[in-house]
């Protein structure tokens, strides 16, 4: 099966946010088209409507981790979501794409031969469980890895029933997990690259009052995107930044998990631009959250103070983080 590299999906999708991906011609026809153009997870319990509309007639309630086709994809209603006008059509009706992770179910075949070192690997289908067994009892599953987190491999292993499996370290607490080898592909070299490394004149400006990102190569656009600023509460630095450092894995933690806590392993493509974590990053957990090129020298100028972490759909992620 052929795959695209990041460049290939940069080219065809020409600088656009990852719900292009699922546009499709306006259908006049009620009931969803035969042939669905996408997967979508439900990123927490998720209405389903039988109109693009929050005060439409509600049908149902997805549970979070449901996974379902989308047929299409269409402006309606912003409700509280006021820079996201996208909904979705599912085969129960209308979801509005706050919520809603657009992902793929895609399996890979395993890989034996591993260096010393191990390589990073991204999650190629909704989800998967990472199984951990503590002081030698039986395994429990220690997370749920979404889909397009990365995780670094250092082993494949195989059970008793013939299924592969590959041992992943968490970096933040320094366990290994076991995950079906299947479900996670290797990521080449070449989408670990930098992206034009010989352009020195860069930088990205976050405007967080339009939700937008827009990047430049001497002085030209080159990209834009929407992105996901998060909650108040964890505003956001205002002003010029450079990126210190970068990671295209990093387990991410605060609080107690509920609340406005989060435990999210396998956070790809980060960019510190700050030491006191301040940083770009995709977030697979939650649903449309694009980002952007981040390379050394380029400056982020962020308007208007939201939050720490600035998230950014997934696709979108992997050029910041070029």
């Amino acid at each position: 099966m052929q795959t695209l590299t990041r460049r290939d999906f940069l080219k065809l999708t020409g600088a656009a946010a990852l719900g292009l991906a699922f546009r499709l011609p306006p259908d006049e026809d009620p009931s969803p088209p035969a042939s669905p153009i996408g997967l979508g997870r439900a990123t927490r319990a998720l209405q389903c409507y039988d109109q693009p509309s929050f005060s439409a007639k509600e049908l149902k309630v997805h549970s979070a981790d449901t996974v379902f086709q989308i047929y299409e994809k269409q402006d309606g209603d912003t409700g509280a979501s006021s820079h996201n006008p996208i909904w979705f059509r599912v085969d129960e009706g209308w979801v509005h794409s706050s919520f809603v992770q657009p992902v793929r179910d895609e399996l890979n075949t395993p890989i034996f031969d591993i260096q010393k070192g191990g390589f990073l690997a991204e999650v190629t289908v909704p989800f998967t469980q990472a199984w951990h067994t503590a002081d030698g009892g039986k395994p429990k599953v220690a997370y749920r890895f979404y889909y397009s987190s990365t995780h670094w491999v250092d082993r494949a292993v195989t059970d008793k029933k013939g299924n592969v499996w590959y041992r992943v370290l968490d970096d933040r607490y320094q366990l290994y997990y076991f995950v079906l080898a299947e479900h996670l592909r290797r990521v080449p070299e070449e989408e670990l690259a930098p992206l034009s490394p010989d352009v020195l004149d860069k930088r990205i400006e976050v405007d967080l009052a339009q939700q937008k990102l827009v990047a430049y190569e001497n002085g030209s656009e080159v990209f834009t995107a929407r992105l996901s600023s998060g909650r108040a509460g964890t505003a956001t630095p205002v002003g010029d930044f450079r990126v210190e450092r970068k990671r295209p894995s990093r387990h991410m933690a605060a609080g107690d998990g509920g609340g406005n806590g989060f435990d999210l392993p396998g956070v790809p493509w980060v960019a510190y631009i700050h030491w006191s974590g301040v940083a770009f990053h995709g977030t697979p957990k939650v649903a449309q959250r694009l980002w952007p090129p981040a390379q050394p020298g380029l400056h982020p100028r962020r308007r208007q103070p939201r939050r720490r972490q600035v998230d950014l759909p997934l696709d979108i992620a992997h050029r910041a983080a070029g």
